[in-house]
This record gives C-alpha cells, structure tokens and sequence, in this order.
C-alpha cells in the first residue's frame, strides 16, 4: 500500500515509528506536513498539492494532526477523502473530537456519568452557574 502520513513534524517520535512500521510490513510510506499541503477543488478531477507538485494518489492517510491547525488539518484529511483516499481518522471524527462540549453534551445524552458541568458564554452568569452546579 502507498499510504501518507500527515504530521507537521517528521522527528516526532511517533511520527516516525508509524513510518517504520509501515515499512517493516513492506508499505510505502510518506511523510507530508499538512500546512505546506494546498487543494485543487474541481468537479472533475481535484488533487492536493504539496511544495509544487501533485501529490501521488494513496491508498491510506494517517492524519497528525495538532489541535492548532484543526480547521486547516481537516481541510486537507477532508480533501484527500472526497478523492476516496482512505482516512484511519476521518476529518469529521477529529473535528468532533476537538470540540469538548459537543463531546460533553452526547455523552450526558448517552447516560455516560460525567462530573457535572456549567457552561456559559457571559461572566454575569457565572454566579448561578456556579451555584447550579453545587459549588
């Protein structure tokens, strides 16, 4: 399989590992910082481009991607799905899991014991937010 993974650094250590490990099962294995990776959007034939050159089509990407470059990073996972590439970390699933209340709020919803948690978006509220809450 030729598959990319998408890290902002190459020396991070579990950034090479995955590599390794690719490589010992006998994968072709790149590694491609996501910011410096850009898109061709078309109805016909879209690709992802990187440092000047058409990225080759891959089988798989293993997206690692840091919590500073999310909404960019999902971009180009998103991207690399709709040309059916094969995401281990589906954009969506990495966008949801960065949001903490939506994470909060479908847990409560499953029955999921949780501390009990106050959210507000104005410091007046915040009083009875904390009395609510028990303190």
């Amino acid at each position: 399989m030729k598959v990319a993974i998408l890290s902002r650094n190459k020396n991070l250590y579990s950034t090479r590992r995955l590599k390794e490990a690719g490589e010992a099962m006998g994968h072709e294995v790149d590694i491609i910082d996501t910011l410096h990776c850009y898109m061709d959007i078309t109805s016909t034939r879209s690709s992802v481009r990187y440092k000047g050159e058409e990225l080759p089509e891959y089988d798989a990407i293993i997206p690692r991607i840091g919590a500073s470059v999310t909404f960019y990073g999902t971009a180009v996972a998103r991207q690399f799905e709709m040309m059916g590439t094969f995401n281990i970390n589906e954009s969506v699933a990495i966008s949801r899991s960065r949001d903490k209340l939506r994470s909060l709020q479908l847990l409560s919803r499953k029955g999921v014991g949780l501390p009990r948690t106050g959210f507000a978006s104005r410091p007046d509220n915040i009083k009875d937010l904390i009395k609510n809450v028990g303190g």
